[in-house]
């Protein structure tokens, strides 16, 4: 289920998506020793897509899961450490209550039906965002499948679930004035290191390529610390229709770009 054919797909299935034509990872010219460390994805476009083929909306999200599922096998395979991506904001609580409720639902429904996949290929599940206000069986399932697949070694799967960059930041904040309040750090040696170590993603590295679906050109509330230096790879490619290769179109690019970090 997980080999060569998953991460790339048949030819077929890649022109049926928008996608660059490619036959397997031998044949993606990507340097491995230049592989970004941290992929981050705005996934994005789920209502368009389906509104365009005359369906619901929530047609257009539970779609949206078969790319997730042959994206994290392409990041798998191609040996990317870490894949965060963006499923549920705190500010998607405005949609309408019947969108918000089947969300909550298909998260449900994928980490049941994915995650014991996940595990066997040692892919670890991490959920970021705040806990409060989910529904008792989300955080159920979230804990499960943390849970089951906490000591795996692949690639690390991280969810933003009920995120927003600027909550993150605060909560952030709120952490370390209890910590400089407590006495257990000093508040002249507060740094943007530091800082970093009370984000939902301490310990992990910053995302190298952010990536956009559906063509909008905003960060969306989306890891605003993290992305200080991301390069920016957006596509027009509704969420729904991204494949593997689009992964590898998104990487090639990355791999083409100088980052100077502010630095000639």
């Amino acid at each position: 289920m997980w080999g060569r054919r998953t991460i790339l797909g048949q030819r077929q299935d890649q022109e049926a998506h928008g996608a660059p034509a490619t036959s397997g990872l031998l044949e993606t010219g990507l340097d491995p020793a230049r592989l970004p460390r941290h992929v981050a994805i705005i996934m994005d476009g789920n209502g368009r897509w389906a509104e365009r083929r005359g369906l619901p909306r929530v047609a257009g999200h539970r779609a949206g899961i078969d790319s997730l599922r042959e994206v994290v096998r392409t990041a798998s395979q191609l040996g990317i450490p870490v894949l965060t991506v963006f499923a549920f904001s705190t500010e998607n609580w405005g949609r309408p209550k019947g969108e918000v409720d089947f969300l909550m639902q298909l998260l449900c429904e994928a980490i049941r039906r994915e995650v014991t996949e996940l595990h066997r290929h040692r892919v670890r599940v991490q959920v970021i965002g705040r806990r409060e206000g989910l529904p008792a069986n989300v955080l159920g399932e979230i804990d499960w499948a943390t849970q089951l697949t906490a000591r795996n070694e692949g690639l690390l799967l991280n969810i933003a679930f009920n995120y927003g960059g600027r909550a993150e930041i605060a909560d952030a904040a709120r952490r370390l004035a209890a910590d400089v309040l407590a006495g257990r750090i000093d508040l002249n040696r507060i740094d943007e290191t530091a800082f970093s170590g009370y984000l939902y993603t301490a310990q992990l590295p910053d995302p190298d390529l952010l990536i956009r679906t559906g063509g909008e050109m905003r960060l969306s509330n989306f890891l605003l610390w993290q992305v200080a230096y991301a390069e920016l790879w957006v596509t027009p490619v509704c969420w729904p229709d991204f494949r593997g290769p689009h992964l590898v179109e998104a990487i090639r690019a990355y791999q083409q770009r100088q980052r100077r970090f502010g630095r000639v």
